[in-house]
């Protein structure tokens, strides 16, 4: 007969009642880990829609070309006319993320991931339109189609960088496994830094506001810095003429809602 200990548990690890050490149940456990992977799908999930949404709005965002923004800017040079771009760009998103604070601040907020989703997309928004006229100013506009020069944008914004005009990028290509990736993970970087934002009982507005902004001034800082290698003056580059048959403006009409 096997000898009870004094905390009423035998030799063999188990209490008098037949209990394991763990106390742990075998189906909380798997219970657990359902929740968990649920929870991981979700979060997948919300990823996917929020980097098809980015996708589906890059060629949608009016891009001023660089006779534009040189008729908006008289007598300014390229340095000046980007200082002026990457101000109002840092204004923008910090307006967004001070809405999206601002609203997770309510007594009954409304849903989280609509909310976090709103504010990735419109803070993407804002960054790959300062990409797109920065490229301009600086003479290294992307060349092709607008879908072809939002992707080139678009991997410029997933890699911080300027884009490499040595490596045309095609809309097939651009739009591809990898790219998805990237704009996904640089998605999830944006989701986790602004999650905070959306906490109740934090300054949700003042929080989003300064993040947004320091975010999207790196940004144009590293995307500078780049286009300064390999920019090309004004009086260097070609004459624009009317655009071939085949090649839409530069602005698509807003997609239906």
């Amino acid at each position: 007969m096997r000898r009870l200990r004094d905390d009423g548990r035998d030799d063999g690890g188990k209490d008098a009642a037949g209990t394991d050490d763990s106390g742990a149940d075998a189906g909380g456990r798997d219970a657990a880990g359902t929740d968990d992977g649920e929870g991981r799908g979700r979060v997948r999930a919300f990823l996917g829609v929020v980097t098809d949404r980015v996708i589906e709005t890059a060629p949608r965002i009016p891009v001023r070309e660089l006779e534009t923004l040189r008729r908006q800017f008289p007598g300014l040079g390229p340095e000046e006319i980007a200082d002026r771009l990457v101000s109002a760009a840092t204004k923008g998103s910090a307006t967004v993320g001070a809405g999206v604070g601002a609203a997770a601040m309510m007594p009954v907020p409304p849903a989280m991931p609509a909310e976090l989703a709103a504010e990735l997309v419109g803070v993407a928004s804002v960054e790959l339109k300062l990409i797109a006229e920065l490229h301009e100013v600086y003479g290294r506009r992307a060349p092709g189609t607008v879908s072809q020069r939002s992707a080139a944008y678009l991997t410029a914004w997933t890699t911080q960088r300027g884009i490499n005009l040595t490596k045309p990028t095609t809309l097939n290509a651009a739009l591809g496994g990898q790219l998805k990736r990237e704009l996904r993970q640089q998605i999830t970087k944006r989701t986790v830094r602004n999650l905070p934002n959306l906490a109740p009982f934090m300054v949700g507005a003042a929080v989003g506001a300064v993040m947004n902004s320091h975010d999207t001034a790196r940004l144009a800082r590293r995307v500078r810095e780049d286009l300064r290698k390999t920019q090309v003056p004004w009086d260097a580059l070609p004459a624009r003429g009317i655009a071939a048959p085949g090649d839409p403006p530069d602005a698509l009409p807003p997609a239906p809602s």
